[in-house]
């Protein structure tokens, strides 16, 4: 799609972006809603980027950072757009959403509560950030030093690998039952 395309491809997307955020219960991320247009739609990222921004402008979509992570919902006057806008929509693409949504949306939150990063802070001298978050909010943050690139990175996948294992042996040691 060619961003100088007809006025009602580019409002069809609008409306899909919509009609996502609508079906949402909570707040999203840009990297996840974005995830959930691809599913259903083989939509450009820089034009997502674009719908979306439009879509902030107009007050249809609001959004808000927690915890340095910006969040995306729909917002009472987009509910409004949707409800006179989504015939636009064609219905296999409601399909489509409806029928796809939940397990992308469940891999989505199994995904995004383990994460790890690796900070350089010299060639040799790496901070390692291992997080659990649950609906956008940090439950468990640990960070480490790692004396090499191999080093931080093995931990970083070690702690994606093996959180579940790893989480309720730390809590039992700092806080003994």
């Amino acid at each position: 799609m060619k961003l100088t395309a007809d006025n009602e491809s580019l409002a069809e997307s609008k409306v899909l972006i919509l009609y996502i955020l609508n079906k949402l219960t909570k707040p999203i991320t840009n990297n996840e809603l974005y995830r959930l247009i691809t599913v259903t739609n083989n939509m450009n990222y820089f034009y997502f980027q674009q719908f979306l921004f439009d879509l902030i402008e107009s007050k249809d979509v609001s959004s808000y950072k927690e915890e340095e992570t910006s969040l995306y919902h729909i917002t009472e006057k987009g509910k409004n757009t949707l409800s006179l806008t989504s015939d636009m929509l064609p219905g296999i693409i409601k399909l489509n959403v409806d029928t796809k949504m939940k397990s992308e949306l469940e891999q989505i939150n199994e995904e995004a509560s383990i994460t790890s990063e690796f900070i350089p802070q010299s060639e040799n001298d790496f901070t390692v950030i291992c997080r659990i978050t649950e609906n956008h909010k940090t439950v468990f943050e640990l960070k480490t030093f790692a004396g090499s690139r191999k080093q931080a990175q093995a931990i970083s996948d070690n702690w994606v690998k093996n959180a579940t294992k790893i989480y309720p042996k730390i809590l039992d040691i700092i806080a003994p039952k």
